[in-house]
């Protein structure tokens, strides 16, 4: 009998059947296969006379095709199905759970089909219970074989090898192990702020109606760091190339390249700076809308005039370039990918990351600022070139990124000494008083946080005394009179600070004053204020030995701390630079460049067309005469006969320049006549 005529022997139209979970099997074998091919054919043999027997075969076939096509589970490889994955908790309760896992499948495989196979015996002929009855001793044998699975074995050694913890590090020891990778990772979706937007705000209120105009949007390249625009020029490579160096102990040393174009824009671009026109600059963008250093200087620009949507978007597409000329190796999340900040092209990619940082740190984004901190962490974390260490502590008590705050502090203060900063002394001891505080904690757990907060913040208090003046004053608290009297805490803490200590100082008040606005944090503060002025009057030795330290470090600060301070623009630590700093010319392109810059590539000389020292009427003569030399000498481009005719004329010239110097000194200017009632109303009539 065909199989229509058995479904409408049980009532069933095609499409209708409902799901049987035997087709779902997982561990059906070939040679189960093979045995309900047999046994299909043996019934179709009898129900059919002979000369239908080719078209019942014909039938098993499509059947079997069938089966095979829409059974997506039968794709998967058998190995893979018989290493069934199973929780911890049941493989602690059975030990012997990879031996038996395969007799278990067969067996529960035998019990999904009770109903089907009544109904199959119900309809077959005698032929038929006889090719089950052998099916089914054929079936216990092959579960007997493969009971033991051998594979299994090895899967589970090998999915256990994954899951160790060890191979999450990618870093070696000299780069901090697996616990600094463990802080500083780096996750592609926490580089999108709308990720951070939408669990704010929702989907609908981030996205708007931007997804069904992206139907009609430009075709770009994905990329993690930020999305194309359609308001974006056409994207052609600027000609920037990323290039691998070396790889040493698991990291791999990277550096962006300009090509022989590249360059060209770039001297183009210098003389754009000098021209200190930003037009030329818009110009030279409208020619080429890509040149990363054009970019970030006409971002400043943009957002000096307050023009903030224009800077964001020019930032954006600085990085958009960065990335698509990213190396087939590099990685922005593994943290072994380096890049020397000692050569001018790698100092873009840094510029752009940080003030892409903080567009998005001001935009209400810091969980995705964090993330872009670390990042740059990563490139250089022993050098630091922009000194995120002074900011990393900031952003995770802006996202309430507790622990980790505390494990980069555990793990990296041995070697970097992050109590010696004031940003980490104060910090991780708000950070012991924020656990403290929170409501699911243990009593017991929670009275430790609190002690080891006040023990920490009257450390930093004597340690740095200077912050709590300023502190108070940003915060609009106004200090008890027994404070702001005492010589601890009074103006001399701050007069008597050593230069980068001030510059530090500052630095950390401007900004994170906000996070210590709130009132029980002021009321803790207050608390710990009084116990420092108590051990101040005790004579406590740790006072003096903090005073030591300050006079003997922070007398001047490294190069990448005045970097940092100018790119922050935090007012309060940019007025403590010292004037080596303030007093040479700082381009926004490329702020405090490192002394020892490794250059690949020079500018060509450019012919001055006058000597500095030169006055006003020298150049108006040599605007008119270009051979004119007020020192007499020939000049090196021309000939001697040239140069010969050029002092003749030179002594000329001088005669004139005599005379008019005298006659300039011989004017006399007549003053008005002066009248002699000087309260004369000029309205009166004489």
């Amino acid at each position: 009998m065909s199989t229509r005529a058995l479904r409408r022997l049980r009532g069933k139209q095609r499409g209708q059947e409902a799901l049987d979970l035997g087709n779902l099997t997982l561990d059906d074998s070939p040679v189960e296969q093979a045995e309900g091919e047999e046994e299909q054919l043996d019934v179709a043999n009898v129900s059919h006379p002979p000369a239908d027997r080719k078209e019942s075969s014909r039938k098993a076939k499509k059947n079997k095709a069938q089966k095979n096509f829409s059974n997506i589970y039968e794709l998967i490889c058998d190995v893979d199905n018989e290493a069934e994955k199973i929780s911890p908790d049941e493989e602690a309760e059975k030990p012997d759970g990879n031996k038996t896992s395969g007799t278990e499948k067969n067996d529960n495989k035998d019990f999904d089909k009770p109903d089907q196979k009544q109904q199959d015996t119900s309809t077959k002929s005698s032929s038929g219970d006889g090719a089950k009855k052998k099916k089914k001793k054929k079936k216990t044998k092959v579960t007997s074989v493969d009971g033991p699975a051998a594979p299994d074995d090895n899967i589970d050694i090998l999915l256990e090898n994954l899951e160790q913890p060890n191979g999450l590090s990618l870093q070696n020891e000299d780069c901090g192990g697996a616990d600094r990778r463990s802080v500083l990772h780096v996750e592609h979706r926490n580089l999108n702020p709308e990720t951070e937007l939408k669990r704010y705000f929702g989907a609908r209120a981030v996205l708007g109606d931007q997804r069904p105009r992206q139907r009609n949007r430009q075709f770009h390249r994905s990329t993690w760091m930020t999305y194309p625009k359609d308001s974006w020029p056409r994207f052609s490579r600027p000609g920037i190339s990323m290039t691998l160096l070396q790889s040493k102990d698991g990291i791999q040393y990277f550096t962006f390249e300009h090509g022989r174009d590249y360059q060209q824009v770039q001297f183009k671009f210098l003389d754009a700076v000098e021209s200190m026109d930003p037009n030329n600059i818009v110009a030279l963008l409208q020619l080429n809308p890509y040149h990363i250093d054009s970019l970030l200087q006409l971002s400043d620009v943009c957002r000096i005039q307050e023009d903030q949507e224009m800077a964001r978007d020019l930032i954006e597409r600085a990085l958009y370039s960065f990335e698509c000329a990213f190396h087939p190796l590099f990685s922005l999340t593994s943290g072994t990918s380096r890049l020397d900040y000692l050569r001018p092209e790698n100092r873009a990619f840094y510029l752009a990351l940080y003030k892409h940082m903080m567009f998005l740190e001001k935009r209400g984004c810091p969980r995705t600022a964090l993330e872009y901190c670390k990042l740059i962490l990563s490139l250089d974390p022993d050098a630091d070139p922009l000194c995120m260490l002074l900011l990393i502590d900031f952003l995770m008590l802006r996202t309430r990124e507790y622990q980790s705050l505390l494990q980069l502090y555990q793990d990296w203060e041995e070697h970097r000494n992050l109590s010696q900063l004031p940003n980490f002394a104060f910090s991780t001891a708000l950070c012991h008083f924020h656990l403290s505080q929170q409501e699911d904690m243990d009593p017991e757990e929670s009275d430790k946080q609190r002690h080891k907060a006040d023990q920490m913040l009257q450390d930093a208090l004597i340690m740095f005394p200077g912050v709590l003046m300023p502190l108070l004053d940003l915060c609009t608290v106004q200090p008890d009179a027994t404070v702001t009297s005492h010589a601890f805490f009074g103006p001399k803490s701050q007069i008597g600070q050593p230069p980068a200590l001030a510059e530090l100082t500052a630095l950390y008040v401007g900004r994170t004053y906000n996070v210590w606005r709130e009132a029980p944090v002021m009321l803790w503060l207050e608390e710990s204020v009084k116990e420092v002025l108590r051990r101040v009057d005790a004579k406590d030795p740790l006072v003096e030995d903090c005073q030591n330290k300050r006079k003997q470090r922070y007398q001047s600060a490294p190069r990448n701390i005045h970097r940092h301070v100018l790119l922050s623009e935090i007012k309060e630590a940019t007025s403590s630079l010292p004037l080596e700093v303030t007093t040479q010319p700082v381009m926004g392109f490329d702020p405090l460049p490192p002394l020892d810059s490794v250059i690949s590539y020079t500018r060509p000389e450019r012919q001055h067309v006058g000597a500095s020292n030169e006055s006003t009427l020298s150049l108006f003569f040599r605007s008119l005469l270009p051979n004119f030399n007020l020192q007499g000498g020939p000049r090196q481009e021309d000939d001697m006969e040239v140069a010969r005719a050029g002092q003749e004329l030179n002594q000329e010239v001088n005669r004139l320049m005599v005379a008019m110097r005298d006659m300039l000194a011989n004017i006399r200017f007549q003053e008005p006549p002066r009248e002699d009632n000087p309260y004369r109303d000029e309205e009166e009539w004489d």
